[in-house]
Parts: structure tokens; sequence; C-alpha cells
């Protein structure tokens, strides 16, 4: 798969085998896409219903990543860029520029433009951007970890769900004598530089004087002050933790989660829309800010995201009149019924979404053997699952075979060929219990019991699994516990997906690098490192792809857990709202919110 950070697709079950293979283009067009829908005015409101609750005002941390988090800060936060609905990179000169400087060494200035500033009042600077490299560069890191991927010395300090691995390759920005520039300079080449900064879209900052009062430091100069005094750290020789480092660090990880409106200052905004008020597990309401003209300018006064994880639920909520645009989570029988709706002026769009639901098995405890994992994954119905949840959907659905590739993609064929995958391909109850040679292991799996697939999935891989032995036990947890609780050692394997914005090759190791800060399953491979170390510095497409091909053996032969299919992205709209357009990356509909409106 081609992208950047990537999100969990804890709301809508996305693709059908497409344009992942697709890569973004540049564009030096000013971003000022179209701010008045046709056949819709200025001012009203929408109300658009989420499959998932609202966690966190951080979408950039391992348990704030999530596509709900993502879509709040995507509207409430501007940047240098945006990727439309053809996977282009939009630029949007309003906010601020970036340039390459420098081929060799390669070298990109940001400058953010003079008048943008958090809904508080306080700029975005070159301080804002400071924070944002620091921790997605992962620079100050010095945690040397064991092959399980703890930390056995060191310090790992923010918990940033994407990959540090491309800006890990900066010295310490430059900054600027305007103090709204910084220059990043990379040791070497990086495949993904154009989209690898950035301060919202999939990485989306939290404000620097904030963080920094917060964490007992006068102002955010005081702490770009503290990171411009710290050496880079080195695993190979850790020092003890900075405690001033890791006061902000601690607070940047946990000081943005709630469910609830917090303290103002941890809801601030420097985009189109300001959070207003939360509904816990229930909605947000998200205002205009009035304040805010660095890019596409906003038609709804207001909009209303309510949570309903039930797709009949939210369909019965668009037939009603209580929501306008929804993204359910599609299973056989959503399609028939919002195309019932057709007739009373609901617009249904049907495509191809950037994501796949995945079974992963942790490396550790009742799965520690890979003979174990390799059992358990013989016993798992991946035929059955598409056809109850994909195939009506898309008669052409079968199991995904990769975990790199889509079908769509040239090398997707190629590398299923070789990757093992056939030993995978029909449930083998009696060579799950060869493997298993009498022992009849307990198997906790974590899901989202709120999302009817994930449970119809659960529901079909916990009964096959228990005619080879196993004893699986329930662990399924509500729409906003689920995804905090990745990683966190209470479950032996995961159903859940992964969804992008459909650009880059960084995901490759934020998701299977040792100590990769969304590797849940603490899979680690000294060579299949080395191989998406290359990866990430390399700009040829083939060589990307023959790398990955490589690694998506790698994974495979280590009996990680399975791919289960690619979904297929519904979204439907009232005829009382325009401007929405289907988007088949984790932004979804929202990608261009700019342009909804009331007719």
């Amino acid at each position: 798969m081609r992208f950047g950070r990537i999100s969990k697709a804890v709301g809508v079950a996305a693709v059908a085998a497409l344009a992942l293979s697709a890569c973004a283009s540049n564009s030096s067009s000013s971003g000022s896409s179209s701010s008045s829908a046709e056949g819709g005015k200025k001012g009203g409101s929408a109300t658009v219903v989420e499959v998932n609750g609202f966690s966190s005002f951080n979408s950039s941390t391992a348990t704030g990543n999530s596509d709900i988090n993502g879509k709040i800060a995507y509207a409430t936060h501007s940047d240098f860029y945006y990727i439309d609905n053809n996977l282009n990179i939009v630029r949007n000169d309003k906010f601020g520029t970036y340039e390459k400087v420098s081929d060799d060494p390669l070298t990109v200035k940001y400058t953010i433009n003079d008048g943008v500033k958090w809904s508080d009042g306080a700029p975005v600077d070159a301080n804002d951007m400071i924070l944002q490299w620091a921790i997605t560069s992962g620079y100050y890191n010095d945690a040397k970890t064991d092959a399980d991927g703890n930390v056995t010395a060191g310090t790992s300090y923010f918990e940033y769900a994407g990959d540090t691995t491309g800006l890990g390759l900066t010295s310490f920005p430059e900054i600027g004598a305007d103090g709204r520039s910084i220059t990043l300079k990379y040791s070497k080449p990086f495949a993904d530089w154009e989209i690898a900064f950035g301060l919202g879209n999939n990485n989306a900052a939290v404000p620097a004087h904030v963080v920094a009062q917060k964490a007992g430091l006068a102002d955010a100069k005081a702490l770009t002050d503290l990171l411009k005094g710290l050496p880079k750290g080195n695993p190979e020789a850790p020092a003890a933790p900075n405690p001033q480092l890791k006061a902000v660090a601690d607070f940047w990880n946990t000081g943005f989660d709630t469910k609830t409106m917090p303290d103002p200052s941890l809801a601030l905004s420097m985009g189109p829309y300001v959070a207003k008020s939360i509904v816990p597990d229930q909605s947000m309401t998200l205002t205009r800010n009035p304040d805010y003209t660095w890019g596409p300018q906003a038609n709804l006064d207001e909009i209303t995201v309510r949570y309903i994880s039930s797709a009949p639920a939210a369909i019965q909520a668009l037939k009603n009149g209580e929501a306008d645009i929804i993204a359910p989570q599609p299973s056989a029988d959503t399609v028939d019924q919002l195309k019932a709706l057709e007739s009373q002026g609901v617009t249904v769009d049907q495509g191809a979404q950037l994501a796949y639901d995945h079974l992963d098995l942790n490396f550790n405890g009742v799965f520690a053997d890979s003979k174990v994992r390799e059992a358990f994954m013989k016993t798992v119905p991946r035929k059955d699952i598409v056809d109850k949840i994909v195939k009506k959907l898309d008669p052409n659905a079968k199991p995904l075979d990769s975990q790199i590739f889509v079908p769509a993609q040239a090398k997707y064929a190629e590398s299923v060929k070789d990757n093992g995958s056939a030993n995978f391909q029909d449930v083998d109850i009696e060579g799950a219990k060869k493997l298993l040679n009498g022992a009849t292991p307990e198997v906790r799996i974590m899901y989202n019991k709120d999302n009817p697939n994930r449970l119809d999935a659960y529901t079909l891989i916990a009964e096959s699994a228990a005619k080879a032995g196993f004893k699986v036990v329930d662990g399924g947890l509500g729409k906003s516990e689920w995804s905090p609780a990745l990683g966190n050692g209470t479950y032996d394997a995961t159903i859940f997906g992964w969804t992008s914005p459909g650009v880059g090759v960084s995901n490759v190791p934020q998701l299977f690098k040792s100590g990769g800060s969304s590797n849940f399953s603490k899979f680690s491979d000294p060579e299949a490192d080395k191989l998406m170390d290359e990866l990430i510095v390399t700009t040829d497409k083939n060589k990307q792809d023959d790398l990955s091909a490589q690694i998506d053996k790698k994974i495979w032969a280590s009996n990680y857990g399975l791919p289960l299919f690619q979904s297929v992205g519904v979204d439907a709209y009232s005829d009382r709202i325009t401007g929405v357009k289907y988007m088949p990356n984790q932004t979804g509909v929202w990608w261009n919110f700019w342009e909804w409106a009331q007719k």
C-alpha cells in the first residue's frame, strides 16, 4: 500500500481493490478550492454520522490515532497542503509554502504565512513546527528495545502513531529569522519528503504554547529553547531521561485525551471549525472559526457529528431527516436499504476505499510460539468472512492475500505467488490440531463489538478455532474503548482495519518495523527492518515494489496474522445538502467539508 501515516479503520469498512496503487501528483494550485458548492448557500448546518466515538484532540498519538479523531482534527486544522479525491497533493498557499531548496542534500523549507493563528489568538509559527518536528522525527528517542519491541534501556518520549524513520534523517531544523519558517536538511534521499511534514492533515499538530505551559515551561519559545539545547538521542548510549522533555512528552501523549469538552486550551483550532460541545459517546458540534482566512472557506456555520455504530440506525437517521450525511459500516443489507431511499432524494456513492480488515496475533503470551500462531491462522475461515461481509457489496471479492499490496497493483499477483499466503487459503482444522499436539490454548480476541462487521468476523473465527481446540474468549470493547486498548497487552489477537491517505510508503515501517509506533503485535525481524530502512530512501517505484514484496514475504513467514479483505465504502447524503464528493482515503467525505452547503 502506498501511504503515509495511516489511521485505524474503525468506521467505514473500506475498500474494493482499487486506487492504492495511485501515486499523488504535485500541484501548484493555491488550494482555493470552490468555497460555494453548486446550488448551495452560505450559512446553515449539517449533521454527519460517524461509526465511532471521539476520544482525543490529539489524533497523532498511538492511542488517539482513530478515524473519527482524525476527521475532527482535519476540520479544525489547516496545513501546507491537502489531498483531493483523485489523490493529488493540492498546495494551500494561503496557509504557507514549502519548497525543495536542494536535492543534494535534500533540503526543504517551510514558511507559515503571517496572520495564521490558533483560536485563542496565539500565532501558529516556528515554535509549533519545531515541536511537531521533534515528535514526528523521533529525534530525542534513545530507547533500546529487545526482540519483542520492549524498551530495555533509554527513553522513547513521544508515543507518535506514525513512522519516524523519514524525518529521523533530518538534523535539528534551521529556524528562520521571521519566526515563521524552518528548514529541514536530510542526510539521505526520502521517498515521502513532500508529505513527511505538516501541521494538519494526517499529522495534526497541537499548540506548542499549550503543551509548554501544561508541562511547566513559560511559553512556546521556552519549549523551542529546551529542544534546541538537547542532543540527538543515541540508543547505543542511552542517557538518563531529561525531566523537562519527559514532562512535555507525557502531556503530549495523554493530555488531550477526552470524551467531554475539556479546558478550552486543549481544544484549540487553527482551521475552518472549532469544537463547541461534546455529548460523550453520542455527538460533537463544530462551529465556524470566525478568524479563519488561510484556506478554503467553509459554507456551513455548524456541523454536528453523531456517533452511530449500527448501519440500520444510521440509515434510519438519514431517512428521518436526523442526519444529512452518513458513511455506515457496509453490510449485506446496507446498500439495498440505502438504494430504497433514492426515491426520497438520497444520493448513494459506492466505491473503493483505501483500507483493509485484518486479524493480528501478538508475538507474546499464548502466541509467543510461532507454531501456535500458525495453528490459529489455519483455523480462520477467510472465505466465509468475505462471503458474509463483503460478497453482496462486491461479487468479485476474495480474501486479501498480501499485507502490503492490493489486487489492483501489478505487483500484487507476483507477491502473492511467493509470499506464503497459499498455506492459508482454506481452513485446515486437522493441520491446526497437529501443530497444537493436544494443547488447548486460551485466546482473547479484542475488537469493536459495536461494529457489526467486526462482530461477524469474530464470531466466525471463534467458532472455527474452537474446532481445533482453541478456547476463544470474547474481548470485544465498545466503540470508543477498543482503539486506546491497542497494544496494551490485555488481549492475544485483534480484529480491526487500517485506512490511509493513499500516498507514500512510510506506512510499511509504521506497521511492521521493530518498535514501530503502530506495530501493536510486537513483530520484529532484523532483515525486514533493513529492507524497510532501504524502502523509505528509495524513490524508484519498481524498486519500492521489489522491496515491499520481500517484506511481505517475511511478514507471512513469521505467522504474523491474516489480512481478511478489502471492503467497499458507501456514503449517502440527503438532497438538503450539496457538495459531498466520494473519497477513498481516511478522510472520507470530510476531505472537502468546506464545500458542503445547504441547498
